[in-house]
């Protein structure tokens, strides 16, 4: 233990990701016996100037659809886009043997209108700024 050192940084290096997720998905592997770890893309794009203007990002992974980010630019909000991606992404994890899908959001951000989608809260954590949660929220697909 003399050699070892622990280090702090701000920038995932590929070295750093490397050896934890191929660490991790043979430990997964060995005791699930599969391994299906899979990023998700669901983007918005302008068809004139072929930019990403919004969307989701997220992974399936032992049938689970884990949603990580999701953004829509003010200006495309209101106009059921982020019904329509929402959409996607659950029947992109439907079709990749995903039986529920989870999530976060923050008490500011769109706890409603996941809710309006039928997903369900079932945990809460404050966070900043004050008066802030980040809401956890999971659905059966």
């Amino acid at each position: 233990m003399d050699n070892l050192s622990v280090e702090v940084s701000a920038v995932i290096e590929p070295e750093h990701l490397q050896p934890i997720d191929a660490g991790l998905s043979a430990f997964n592997m060995e005791i699930a016996g599969y391994n299906d770890h899979s990023p998700l893309s669901v983007v918005i794009r302008c068809n004139d100037s072929q930019k990403v203007l919004g969307g989701i990002l997220g992974r399936t992974y032992l049938g689970m659809l884990f949603i990580d980010l999701v953004y829509l630019p003010s200006e495309l909000r209101s106009k059921s886009l982020g019904e329509k991606l929402l959409t996607h992404a659950e029947e992109e994890g439907r079709n990749r043997g995903c039986i529920s899908a989870f999530l976060y959001t923050i008490s500011f951000q769109a706890p409603e209108f996941y809710k309006k989608h039928g997903w369900e809260e079932f945990g809460r954590i404050a966070c900043l700024p004050e008066g802030s949660s980040r809401i956890f929220m999971k659905k059966t697909l």
